[in-house]
């Protein structure tokens, strides 16, 4: 990837990777398991500890920055046939969304069945194929953003990013997921896609200047606490403007960290995220039942949570990394069976990206 971003040096630099690509996204899925992780520890608990102000501090942010990521190298590829599109794009992702909704069912069906009766956990099953269940939205709600991301290509951007734009600034609220959530995070992604060769050369500018880039990320850290300690995070306008500029705050500090090669462990946490986001609710689930049982009386709540959201992170990958041990790599890597177009042969096993 050259400074300037150009379409044509995107294309060149795709089969790679990209050091601060992967710090970004290494950074937001450990605050897409943090936000679980706290929530979680605090509702079970009936109390709230020092990670929530973390969690709060991230909200205005945290996804916006994940769906622009996403968006980033789409321009590569969405002029492929719809076929292959379609295998990579949405095949991919309703693969492993099937199959690790089957998982969760699995595991909390009984506790759904002890509540409501087992015709209401089929119910539940069957409904999460129309609205996605828990944690697995992210995977549900791409393979939309891709198709009509591409439905949309030969529009000028002038009309659908203002369209994506008012989306997010209307607060939608139907309790459907589908509807709330495109509604909410499909400007990000579009910019994404937009905008990548802007954002790669403004990751250049950010590892050129480092010292006003940390003065940059400093005035955003003020203002973004600010906004949302007085709840104006939330307001329309407002609210638009905190998702980009948290997620340009992501980006520099990514290039930062890319560039002086700290926090390695985030970068390898970003190349495996889709990992990570798959499998973090059991090791969370199973840490956050022990902790509160048994270290309660010892740990204050904020410190249990950051534990849960470590154990979130790092028993996902050890159960990647058993999966490749013992064969069972269909969890995180499609099977040729259920490829349309057939895949490129790899010279060893990638997970899932």
């Amino acid at each position: 990837m050259t400074r300037t971003g150009t379409t044509a040096h995107l294309t060149t630099a795709a089969p790679g990777r990209i050091d601060w690509v992967d710090y970004a996204k290494g950074i937001c899925i450990i605050m897409v398991v943090m936000m679980h992780s706290v929530l979680g520890v605090e509702n079970a608990a009936g109390q709230t500890g020092f990670m929530h102000y973390v969690v709060e501090f991230a909200r205005p942010f945290r996804m916006p920055d994940f769906f622009l990521i996403s968006g980033l190298f789409l321009a590569v590829v969405i002029d492929r046939d719809w076929r292959t599109y379609l295998d990579r794009k949405v095949v991919h992702f309703a693969y492993f969304y099937v199959l690790w909704l089957t998982i969760q069912f699995a595991f909390k069906s009984p506790s759904y069945a002890a509540d409501a009766g087992w015709a209401h956990v089929a119910y539940m099953y069957a409904l999460s194929f129309i609205d996605p269940f828990g944690t697995l939205w992210f995977i549900y709600l791409l393979p939309i953003f891709f198709v009509v991301t591409k439905l949309t290509r030969k529009v000028p951007a002038y009309v659908i990013w203002p369209i994506a734009a008012a989306l997010e600034m209307a607060h939608i609220f139907t309790e459907w997921t589908v509807i709330d959530e495109f509604a909410s995070r499909f400007v990000y992604f579009y910019s994404g896609y937009l905008f990548a060769s802007t954002i790669f050369a403004f990751s250049a500018r950010a590892a050129e200047h480092p010292k006003l880039a940390l003065a940059g990320l400093a005035l955003w850290a003020v203002i973004n606490a600010a906004l949302v300690a007085t709840g104006l995070a939330t307001w329309p306008v407002i609210s638009l403007v905190l998702g980009f500029a948290g997620a340009g705050a992501i980006i520099v500090t990514a290039t930062l960290l890319a560039k002086i090669r700290w926090l390695d462990g985030i970068r390898f946490c970003g190349e495996h995220s889709i990992v990570i986001y798959l499998a973090f609710f059991l090791p969370m689930v199973v840490t956050r039942i022990v902790l509160l049982r048994y270290a309660a009386p010892y740990l204050d709540i904020g410190t249990i949570a950051l534990l849960v959201n470590i154990a979130g992170v790092l028993g996902a990958l050890v159960i990647w990394r058993i999966a490749i041990k013992t064969g069972a790599t269909f969890l995180f890597e499609r099977p040729d069976a259920f490829w349309i177009v057939p895949r490129k042969i790899r010279p060893k096993l990638q997970p899932a990206a």
